[in-house]
């Protein structure tokens, strides 16, 4: 099988979309740190349409893989090309898709192999944005506070050797002092990370690590560059070789890597550029003055929900979002979550249907052509956890309402860090604080042990929700908190997840 390149696209389909501009007039205009599925199934498809309906082909994207050659591995071959693949299905319930050839990725350079051609892709002349998709913990930020964590081993080497950066704090900086140095324009700096008042979050990391290497530097991107916040939403799974061989026999051609994602696309994006932007609105991006109150709509409601329901689909041997959700008890206590306790905590949106919007949330999980891997999302959860729920809990506990839901999947992320299911199917925990967090666990189970029999959650819980980088110093304290937290982990150590949610639900009745 011949491999998708752009001397194959005439062997295409005549029902696979592809570009039609002229690529070899393309020029990196975009810089974007963290090429993943994600970027590729959101930002680019994107980008692509704007390039489609505006012409204006000075808005390529340059990507950059901070850790893995991974990508850059199989797409080079294929002149960056790739293929999105959008999956749902019928009336029927058939699966079905729609495959589109991305152009508008120039090629992936690979951070550690040449941090001076990173460096210099982000101080070229034609660069005018400078995007990112790394993860929360891509931040070398404390999740809870917020702050730089001055003494992250990467942060450290980067104030070190500014010319060989490793974070992605270290490439921004880096890179703008080069435009300083060298009087280029400045450029707009654009998070595309689930986190909240995420363009905020970045200005304050990028100005914090900058004045520890040069406070005019900091000074100069204070008044020149722009950090926009945005809320981006699509439901994107990481590719499986049986997507690669469904994507393959529709292409007629070999691709190494291709996206899979579904239809659903939403990105709402302060309209703030400090040197143009391409015409993403052609691609359904929506600009606005203020993204922040659609960011704390899509964390909590869509982000919150997703990671309450990978947590105890997980456990109960749940591997996928849609089996999970296809679960009654689930489903309703999903539903619940989020209509009586995440909803009353959101801030008003003009002609927002939040019943229409949570309805739709349901349908999207329930998809079952992405077979998204509730692990894939259980990953990462001290990073994600403080932005996804606690937030929503402090401000539940703040008013005097009760959060039992959200308490049982703050439970289940406890119940989860045992690495090991209802199953007895073991599952490692992928975190940054994956050490921190085995020491806190084993010290909860001693004060468990030390305690009596009838406190032995309560206490166990009381140590854990001490661990300030995900609690802060103030969650741990709420009598609160711990106990509601600390009988829902009860029930879901004695009965399990299903038993546990039926617990739940007739306490509700």
């Amino acid at each position: 099988m011949h491999r998708l390149h752009p001397d194959t696209l005439a062997a295409l389909q005549p029902t696979v979309a592809r570009p039609a501009y002229d690529r070899a007039a393309l020029e990196a205009g975009i810089v974007h740190l963290g090429v993943g599925a994600f970027q590729r199934g959101h930002l680019a498809a994107v980008n692509e349409a704007a390039l489609h309906a505006s012409g204006d082909l000075s808005w390529g994207i340059a990507g950059v893989s901070l850790r893995s050659a991974e990508t850059r591995d199989a797409l080079a071959p294929q002149d960056g090309l790739y293929t999105l693949s959008l999956r749902d299905v019928d009336e029927a319930g058939t699966p079905r898709a729609s495959l589109q050839v991305i152009g508008c990725l120039l090629g992936v350079q690979v951070a550690p192999e040449d941090p001076a051609a990173v460096l210099a892709r982000i101080a070229h002349p034609a660069t005018r944005i400078v995007s990112l998709t790394v993860t929360e913990k891509g931040y070398c930020h404390d999740p809870a506070t917020g702050a730089l964590r001055a003494d992250h081993p990467d942060v450290r080497h980067d104030l070190a050797r500014p010319d060989a950066p490793r974070s992605t704090l270290g490439f921004l900086v880096s890179g703008l002092r080069l435009r300083q140095l060298r009087g280029l324009a400045p450029v707009t700096l654009l998070s595309l990370d689930n986190l909240p008042s995420n363009g905020h979050l970045l200005r304050g990391l990028v100005l914090d690590f900058a004045q520890l290497v040069d406070p005019q530097l900091a000074r100069w991107i204070a008044e020149h560059c722009s950090f926009p916040c945005s809320m981006v939403d699509r439901i994107v799974p990481r590719t499986t070789e049986a997507d690669r061989a469904q994507v393959n026999a529709a292409l007629g051609l070999e691709d190494a890597w291709p996206v899979v994602g579904e239809r659903f696309l939403e990105w709402v994006v302060e309209d703030d550029f400090a040197a143009g932007r391409p015409a993403w609105d052609a691609g359904g991006a929506r600009f606005v003055a203020d993204a922040r109150p659609f960011e704390t709509l899509k964390l909590r409601m869509v982000n919150g929900a997703h990671s309450a329901l990978a947590y105890l689909g997980a456990m109960a041997g749940l591997d996928t979002v849609d089996r999970a959700v296809a679960t009654p008890a689930l489903h309703r206590y999903l539903d619940r979550l989020m209509r009586e306790e995440i909803a009353p905590t959101l801030p008003m949106l003009p002609g927002l249907d939040l019943n229409a919007y949570r309805q739709r949330l349901l349908e999207r999980f329930a998809n079952p052509a992405l077979a998204h891997r509730t692990a894939q999302i259980a990953m990462d959860g001290s990073q994600k956890l403080p932005q996804r729920l606690l937030g929503t809990v402090r401000d539940r506990l703040a008013a005097g309402a009760p959060i039992d839901c959200l308490a049982l999947a703050v439970a289940a992320w406890l119940h989860y860090l045992r690495g090991v299911d209802e199953l007895g199917r073991r599952h490692e925990i992928q975190d940054p604080l994956a050490d921190a967090l085995a020491e806190r666990c084993a010290a909860a189970e001693r004060a468990a042990r030390a305690a009596e029999p009838a406190q032995a959650d309560e206490a166990r819980v009381a140590l854990l929700a001490t661990f300030a980088p995900v609690f802060g110093n103030d969650l741990g304290r709420d009598a609160r908190f711990v106990s509601a937290v600390a009988t829902q982990l009860r029930a879901l150590r004695e009965v399990g997840v299903l038993q546990t949610l039926a617990i739940l639900a007739r306490a509700a009745a």
